[in-house]
Parts: C-alpha cells; structure tokens; sequence
C-alpha cells in the first residue's frame, strides 16, 4: 500500500448560529475551501483529482443532493471530477479524511480533496407526509441538531436522550463535577484566545466575503462564536438538562456554521504536482457505544486505533478532541489516562470556545492537529470526535 500525506487545509472562520455566516447558502460555503485549495496550490491540475469527499450532518436543506458534487461543481472544478458526501453526524468530516486516506493507501486514487461543511442556522424545519387520506394531522421537525422522524423502537429500545442529557449522563456516571467542566471550559476559551491574539488561528483561516443587501458586503476573518469569560461567569449559568445538573451553555459546544478542506495525496502526486505534505495519514478507526453515552465514544475508537499501531497514549505529541462538552471530553480524556489540562489536548482551544459545525468539525480538527504537529517535534498527532447516536471516530498521522 502506498502513503497518504495530507498537504494543505484551509477552513472557513466559524459563525455563530445567525450570525455573520447566516446569509452564506450550505453549497456555497462548502466550494468556499474547495476553491482556496485549488488557488493555493497552482501546480495542481484540478482535473487530476480522483474524488471530493464531504461530510455533512445534515443534508435536508442546500445540502441536500449530494453536496459534495454541489459544492465541487460551485468551486470551479471539473465536471469530471466525482462528488460523495459521507454522513457519521459529528464525525461526518473526519470520516471524509479517512475515506480518502483509504482510497489512497489502496491506490485506486492518488490525490482527493477531503472536508466537511455545516451551516446550522439554515437547517430547515421538515414535515412528513400525512400517512392517511384526508388527515387533518400536522407534524413538523427542526433539523438543526437531534432527533427526528424517531423510529418507536429505537424509542423503546435505546431511549431519545438529548445531546446535553448524553453529556449529563456522563456527569453523573464518571463523577465529573460542575467545576471541573467549568475550568476545561475556561481553558478551552483562554487557549483560543491566545491562538487568535497570536495569528495562529488566522492562518488556517480563509476569509469570507457575505453579502449584506443593497449591494453592501463584509467580509468575515475571524472565528465569531469564542468570548471573553471567567470562572465566575461560568458558574453563574444555569443548567440546562435538570435543575441540578451541570450541563451548561458555557461548558458545551456551540451551535454553528463554516466549512474545511484538505488535499489528501500520495507521495508520486505530492512529486507530480509540487505539494507540501503537513503529514502522512497513519490510519483510522471507529467504535460504538450506547446512545444514552455517546459522548464516551472516542475511547474505544482511541483504544482500537493505537493498539493496531501498538502505541499508547503517552506517544501521541498532539491531541484534538473535539469539545462537543466538557462532561463529555473529560470522561474520554479519563478514560484514556490523560490529564484533564494535559497541553497536548487542543493547544488552541476546542469547540467550546471555536464552536461545532457539525459536518465540518472532524476535518477541522484533522486539519489543525496536522499543522500542530508540523510546528513541533512529536512523531504523532490524534484526532478523535464522539458522534451522536452512540459512537466514536478518531484519525492518527505522522510526522513527514
């Protein structure tokens, strides 16, 4: 099998839930990325790429239709190159990374584009259609975030636990307490702060131009969803799952919008078209769960990785762990054996602070995890989300 390097990433900022993203359609957003890849690296021949992968969550409203063809087409690329866009909830863009690498390694490919795109705010509501003739029934679901169209069984079955009540499941079942999740929080915010203050966030970042009516535009370089915040402001939020709970907005990630992109290759299309590999893709894994604990997902999926490349946790020099809640990081970092402020955990800060759109956050995470490690000395960088429904997904790459 041949090596899979990922050679360039590049990312949309991060928009707040109607915020200055708002106005962006989904497809849109999603050729933004494709588009900078294509204009960053001149020496690739667009119509060399084997395959756009695009994680999506959602896929009920401008991302329906295969987004991935969509937003490939929208960026300027070739009609012959094929679209496929791959859906693990949260882990949607990480999953795109890892197809890619896949087809790669086998050969049946030698240069991908790989990402993910989510655009929360303009998530449509939906209806069914009425099961019976002449029914006077109405029935309408917000595709935002969670369950809809619930199966009864799966009801039954598995229960319909919330993203915030899998988070508090946690809480309760690991003893995390309230303080705890509050100072990751607060870490995670800090961290990003000085991420931004230094310019390391901005260089991942691919400024965007939004319409504001009346021929009016503005353009967007900065992540929106990160606030300045204390330990004391923290605690005063109330829960937001039971009255003693603590679960909290300030400790859970944010509702969101942005896209990524990555160029995956092999080392003969790293020579042929002159690209700069960040690093190689070692492998990839995923596990489940139960539903009711999802946030728990990415130890198995953690575990299963490292012990096929017989390495443990201490040898991984970078570690991004999507922050879908702090309750939720924290029982996988203790479960994993790692320190709650351990530096290699999101040195710039996580989706707490950055914000989760959904399908974009895995390649996010990937991406960021890539640069990290080329910034370092470490050999290996960790990239792992919990995923809703009761799994885990995590990507390992290596030092080029």
């Amino acid at each position: 099998m041949t090596d899979a390097f990922l050679c360039d990433y590049i990312r949309t900022p991060i928009g707040r839930y109607g915020g200055a993203l708002a106005p962006v359609r989904t497809d849109d957003l999603a050729a933004l990325p494709l588009a900078a890849l294509l204009a960053r690296n001149p020496g690739l021949d667009p119509a060399a790429i084997g395959e756009v992968w695009l994680g999506c969550a959602n896929q009920a409203g401008e991302d329906n239709r295969n987004v991935a063809r969509m937003a490939l087409l929208l960026a300027g690329l070739p009609e012959t190159v094929p679209g496929v866009t791959v859906n693990r909830l949260c882990g949607s863009g990480l999953e795109a990374v890892a197809a890619a690498a896949r087809a790669v390694r086998a050969g049946d490919i030698d240069l991908a584009i790989a990402g993910g795109v989510e655009s929360m705010t303009r998530a449509p509501f939906v209806m069914p259609k009425a099961a019976s003739p002449w029914s006077r029934a109405g029935e309408i679901h917000d595709t935002t975030i969670g369950w809809r169209f619930v199966n009864p069984r799966m009801a039954a079955a598995w229960g319909l636990d919330s993203m915030p009540e899998t988070a508090q499941n946690l809480a309760d079942e690991h003893a995390i307490s309230r303080a705890d999740q509050d100072a990751f929080a607060l870490r995670s915010q800090q961290r990003t702060a000085a991420a931004q203050a230094s310019g390391r966030l901005a260089a991942e970042i691919l400024p965007v131009t939004v319409p504001q009516g009346r021929g009016r535009t503005a353009e967007v370089a900065a992540d929106e969803h990160p606030r300045a915040t204390t330990a004391d402001d923290l605690a005063r939020l109330k829960p937001i799952t039971r009255p003693d709970g603590s679960v909290t907005a300030g400790n859970a990630s944010g509702v969101n919008d942005g896209a990524a992109a990555l160029i995956v290759a092999s080392a003969a299309a790293v020579q042929r078209f002159g690209l700069t590999p960040r690093a190689r893709i070692v492998g990839a894994a995923s596990a489940g769960v139960a539903p009711r604990i999802m946030g728990y997902g990415p130890v198995p999926a953690v575990r299963n990785l490292l012990a096929r490349h017989s390495l443990a946790a201490a040898d991984i020099a970078v570690i991004e762990l999507n922050e879908a809640f702090a309750a939720q990081a924290l029982a996988v970092l203790r479960g994993l054996g790692i320190a709650d402020d351990d530096p290699r955990v999101n040195p710039n800060g996580g989706a707490i602070a950055l914000g989760h759109p959904l399908g974009m956050s895995g390649a996010r995470i990937a991406g960021t995890a890539a640069l990290e490690l080329a910034r370092g000395t470490g050999r290996y960088a960790l990239a792992t989300l919990c995923v809703g429904v009761g799994q885990g997904a995590a990507l390992l790459m290596e030092r080029v």
